[in-house]
């Protein structure tokens, strides 16, 4: 039940759901060349290695789906599991409250750079901090963050593989206390080309130049069912749904089998998009690590496109099963 209940889970967040300054590549200077490095996916056993690591920030990403007696979804704030049990010494990155604008029409608006940059220092996140982010909805509320600290030009961070799940089989302890860190001082460094916006989208759809990714469930790509105002997918994404990333335990797959999902040009213009920028995080991390260089969330996602009677949906409902 357990596994059935993370894929449900996990299909609703799928339905919500490269360097610096610029354009150009941070430049680094010999204090930041010095600094320690993490890889983009860590394991549990690698992070109760380095729990007591005096530069490491380890942050609980988590977002509640709940759903009403007409069986719609909604996102709420995790706090509740975050002190119910979370990693020792994780913070809690809350991307309801104040790491989204929550003046935003979409649920997970994009705040500004300075405000995000604010919010993760509060967090105890600084330019020397490497951060080990992790969920217990599937991974792509992490990948959010994670590709946010990316957009403000932050690269020390990376997920837990697995998330809390993962945690606990590898035998690490739970903690109920709450954890505080001093503030931090984070600096901006933007990457504007890593979010996409509508009116990129909407040229793309007509250029050979870019590869637009859907990360929905293929019942949704292909407009049988739709939480939206229009049905289906924009018109030239293929679709990689987000629950193809991960193995029956939680897990990505490995890099080889990942290989097969994402195909073409590496070097091309790659944009994905969901529902909400969730999603779409989590594929954009996976194209990250397998060498895609030029990649982009759409975060407004279908909460914005479909919303808009002018833009464009395809559905391909003749070949549902």
């Amino acid at each position: 039940m357990r596994i059935v209940h993370q894929f449900l889970k996990l299909v609703f967040i799928a339905a919500l759901a490269v360097q610096a300054g610029c354009s150009d590549p941070p430049k680094s200077n010999n204090t930041a060349a010095a600094l320690p490095g993490i890889d983009a996916l860590v394991s549990a056993q690698w992070l109760k290695e380095h729990l007591g690591d005096s530069d490491l920030v380890v942050l609980d990403a988590t977002v509640i789906v709940e759903s009403d007696a007409e069986g719609n979804f909604r996102p709420v704030n995790g706090r509740a599991n975050y002190e119910a049990g979370h990693i020792p010494t994780a913070g809690f990155a809350d991307l309801t409250g104040e790491l989204s604008n929550v003046e935003s029409p979409f649920q997970f608006g994009m705040p500004s750079p300075e405000e995000f940059a604010a919010a993760m220092g509060a967090l105890g996140v600084g330019d020397d901090s490497r951060v080990v982010l992790y969920d217990d909805m599937g991974s792509s509320w992490a990948a959010r963050v994670w590709w946010m600290l990316r957009w403000i030009g932050f690269d020390r961070a990376a997920l837990l593989d697995g998330g809390l799940d993962a945690w606990t089989t590898a035998g690490g302890e739970l903690s109920t206390e709450p954890v505080l860190r001093n503030a931090r001082t984070l600096t901006v460094n933007l990457r504007p080309e890593l979010i996409a916006d509508q009116e990129e989208v909407r040229a793309s759809i007509d250029s050979d130049a870019v590869n637009l990714i859907d990360a929905l469930p293929e019942i949704h790509y292909q407009g049988e069912w739709t939480m939206y105002d229009q049905p289906g997918h924009i018109p030239g994404a293929v679709n990689v749904p987000v629950t193809s990333l991960f193995d029956e335990t939680g897990h990505f797959r490995q890099v080889e089998q990942l290989s097969k999902l994402f195909i073409g040009d590496r070097e091309a213009r790659t944009v994905t998009y969901c529902g909400g920028g969730i999603a779409a995080a989590a594929d954009a991390f996976v194209l990250t690590r397998l060498g895609f260089t030029d990649v982009a969330i759409y975060a407004a996602s279908l909460e914005e496109w479909a919303a808009n009677p002018d833009n464009p949906m395809e559905v391909d409902l003749e070949n549902i099963e």
